[in-house]
């Protein structure tokens, strides 16, 4: 039974034996993301702009895609690696095909990738290209006073346009979800990820919109104002108000950073290698709480609809998170700290690298950077991948080799 203080050494031989394989599909998914937004800042002008604005959102939405792509075909490259691959090739469980799993995870990828927000670090990066790319023609216009509409290619969509886009693209994901459900595999469920990735893209320009027509008006209504009021009096006149929120507002991004995302990862690789953790049934199952879900899924369809809604921005962000929080736990609580830490140590030591290397190459000639640093942030970037991908695909294949030394399983596959 391998030890949970193993996990680093296990991670090395995973990158030892996959480097290439693992190299090369990040390169290949930074040529895609490059294209794929460099595309989005040339297409946003010219005439007919509403329609060249839709073509930058769907790009986005395809610089996501490409993500999830990616993600999905670097811990699939770790597969023949992992012990528990190999248990089960030994059971006779015939070996599942890229794109099936790609099919399979791509729904389940996003609702986690948007539930914690990944997606803005991708509109944030297109966002900085088209500055970079078109800055001359925004220093042009400012020098003439004009107007310039660099940078608004994903702000300046007519929310009447969005609307429809949300209609469509919410119809789509409609009908590939049912082609999912009915265990149909012709890519319907990457095509309801994509679906799901431009609703919500659409969604989101259309609400900031409406959103920012409103604004101005909803500071001034007596609630609003009332209730900012009643929150500075509390900062004033409640004793240690001040370093209570302080405190946790300074200490909550780091525990997500540190605990919740390297757990959102594990279960993007969970659902890769066949460990559904996306169900509340598996959160609960062998507790108590079990026979209480068994009891919602036979009730009436009305109070089961009832309880998805209520419960769905919950289930959406927290249960998967759980179910990989209780993966690890089974095969040792050790397990989950050496995860975080390892997960934080990478993280860490990358930007200490990066610091070092551009230490060691000099600063003396600023006009050098436009050169060296693209090559040295891609080398930064593709070695924190590789061994964050390699450390979900070692985490997972401890859980799952432990949990089936116990006599248990953690694959459906």
């Amino acid at each position: 039974m391998p030890s949970p203080y193993s996990l680093p050494l296990h991670t090395l031989r995973l990158v030892g034996r996959c480097a290439v394989p693992l190299i090369f599909w990040f390169s290949a998914g930074e040529l895609v993301r490059f294209l794929l937004m460099y595309g989005a800042t040339e297409v946003a002008y010219g005439d007919f702009r509403q329609l060249r604005l839709v073509g930058v959102m769907t790009l986005l939405t395809l610089v996501v895609m490409s993500a999830v792509t990616v993600t999905a075909g670097m811990l699939y490259c770790l597969r023949n690696a992992l012990w528990e691959m190999r248990a089960r090739a030994d059971e006779g469980v015939a070996d599942e095909r890229f794109f099936r799993t790609l099919d399979r995870v791509a729904p389940a990828f996003a609702v986690l990738y948007l539930a914690w927000g990944f997606h803005t670090e991708d509109a944030r990066d297109i966002y900085q290209m088209d500055l970079f790319h078109n800055f001359q023609e925004m220093t042009d216009a400012s020098w003439f006073g004009e107007e310039s509409q660099v940078g608004r290619g994903l702000v300046d969509l007519d929310w009447r346009v969005s609307l429809g886009a949300m209609v469509v693209m919410f119809g789509l994901k409609t009908l590939f979800a049912k082609f999912v459900e009915q265990g149909k595999t012709r890519f319907y469920g990457f095509a309801a990820a994509f679906s799901e990735f431009a609703f919500m893209f659409y969604g989101l320009n259309a609400t900031v919109a409406v959103a920012d027509a409103r604004s101005e008006w909803m500071e001034h209504r007596t609630v609003v104002a009332g209730s900012k009021e009643v929150w500075s009096e509390a900062q004033k006149n409640v004793p240690l108000w001040d370093g209570v929120t302080n405190t946790f507002s300074e200490f909550w991004p780091l525990f997500l950073d540190a605990v919740a995302v390297p757990l959102a990862w594990l279960t993007v690789a969970m659902l890769v290698y066949g460990a559904f953790s996306d169900e509340t049934r598996t959160l609960f199952k062998g507790t108590r709480l079990e026979r209480g879900v068994d009891r919602l899924e036979s009730s009436h369809d009305l109070t089961k609809r009832s309880f998805d809604q209520v419960t769905a921005g919950f289930r959406d962000r927290w249960v998967p998170l759980a179910n990989s929080l209780r993966m690890v736990f089974n095969g040792g609580a050790p397990l989950f700290g050496m995860l975080c830490l390892c997960y934080v140590a990478i993280s860490v030591a990358a930007q200490y690298g990066d610091r070092g290397l551009r230490a060691l190459i000099g600063s003396r000639a600023e006009w050098t950077w436009a050169f060296a640093g693209p090559p040295v942030g891609f080398l930064r970037e593709m070695i924190t991948t590789v061994l964050t991908m390699a450390l979900l695909a070692a985490t997972f294949d401890i859980a799952a080799t432990r949990a089936r030394a116990r006599g248990e399983r953690l694959s459906d596959a």
